[in-house]
């Protein structure tokens, strides 16, 4: 069984909290008010206790907005889940490791109506802690999967139909691409950008169209303006 972990922060709290699918063991927060379970949902009565104690659950350095809930894994999607949907846009994360920028990008992603986010396995942070605080409750609301090797998946994806388009500044204007009903957007981390392979992948490549002194945005601010480009001619 897995071991529960720690959810910290008001809105990731009470999206874990709301969420059927979520297995909640505990809650401790600094105020007892608002925390009444759903209709339906079988939850452990919140305890009231003080601030330091918190910050001990949270961790170092966590701004918990008084609020920590310990929780079970939600259960993991799978690349072949993606493959089946009829339509839709799936985030692709190829070694985006550091867990705000990935919070932020599965928080955008639930925003422009993404379907999921699809993570390498052995290069992506857990689903909690400060991923779940960034990603401001999407955590609940968005299917995560993971790959051990993202190429392959890719590949799965692109014969179910999807479009896999690598954010590259040595692609064309992405506001040229045409419509697709399915579509992988691929985004690398800050530096390095998309690896070889998983590049050639990539059935384009496509940058944003910045003219400004800074023209770069940093990976969860690329991941944002590139889903707002790409959801509207999604499906």
């Amino acid at each position: 069984m897995a071991q529960p972990f720690a959810l910290y922060g008001l809105h990731a709290a009470r999206a874990a909290w709301a969420n059927p699918a979520r297995a909640v063991r505990a809650l401790y927060v600094a105020d007892g008010r608002g925390w009444d379970a759903p209709s339906g949902l079988a939850r452990p009565r919140p305890e009231v206790v003080p601030r330091h104690r918190l910050d001990r659950l949270a961790g170092p350095g966590a701004v918990h907005q008084g609020a920590v809930l310990l929780a079970d894994p939600l259960p993991e999607a799978d690349a072949s889940d993606f493959a089946a949907l009829p339509r839709g846009l799936v985030v692709v994360l190829d070694q985006v490791t550091d867990p705000r920028n990935v919070g932020a990008i599965l928080r955008s992603a639930c925003a422009f109506g993404a379907s999921g986010l699809l993570l390498q396995r052995r290069h992506a942070p857990p689903l909690s802690g400060a991923l779940a605080k960034a990603a401001s409750g999407a955590v609940e609301h968005l299917p995560v999967a993971t790959a051990v090797n993202l190429t392959r998946a890719l590949e799965q994806l692109k014969d179910a139909g999807f479009t896999a388009i690598g954010l590259d500044e040595r692609g064309g204007d992405i506001r040229a691409l045409p419509p697709a009903d399915k579509t992988a957007l691929v985004l690398g981390a800050e530096g390095p950008g998309i690896r070889r392979l998983v590049r050639e992948a990539c059935c384009h490549l496509a940058r944003l169209p910045t003219a400004g002194p800074v023209p770069t945005l940093n990976v969860s601010a690329a991941a944002a303006a590139a889903l707002f480009a790409l959801c509207p001619r999604v499906g």
